[in-house]
């Protein structure tokens, strides 16, 4: 654990942490992130909300229509990991071992606890004016839409 940088993603705006870690982990950094449901999402919340609901529940595939299923992963912490392996090389070993280095948590874990986290600043969430929500935000607003059945 001495050389695995633990970065808070408490305030940081989504797609900038994301392309930092990509960096990091490109570079041969071991990078753990905790507090992932704290993760900024900037923009209106209905479009936000609106684009991860069609990713959700009305994603068909083109070989099987009638096929359906959640496509993209729900919880804040693989969603943000998906944001970072958009970001590595794909079908390349280098981005494969470099996403392998990465793990993201929901809260700190008990072996995180006494670990000193990190702050990247260029991706600090300063801007108070400009309309944002979190990534369990997100996460709890479609759940509740998904469970009610009134979106499909």
């Amino acid at each position: 654990m001495s050389n695995v940088v633990v970065i808070d993603g408490t305030g940081h705006v989504a797609g900038r942490l994301a392309s930092v870690v990509a960096k990091r982990l490109l570079r041969g950094e071991s990078i753990v992130v905790v507090n992932a449901e704290k993760i900024v999402v900037t923009g209106k919340s209905e479009s936000i909300i609106a684009h991860h609901l069609k990713r959700w529940v009305e994603w068909r595939t083109y070989y099987n229509p009638e096929k359906r299923g959640p496509k993209y992963h729900r919880t804040p912490d693989r969603l943000f990991k998906r944001m970072v392996r958009g970001m590595l090389p794909r079908d390349k070993p280098r981005g494969r071992e470099a996403l392998k280095r990465l793990k993201v948590f929901v809260g700190v874990p008990e072996e995180y606890r006494n670990a000193q986290l990190t702050r990247i600043d260029e991706a600090l969430f300063k801007n108070p004016f400009v309309s944002y929500l979190t990534l369990g935000d997100i996460y709890t607003r479609l759940s509740n839409r998904v469970l009610e059945g009134g979106e499909r």
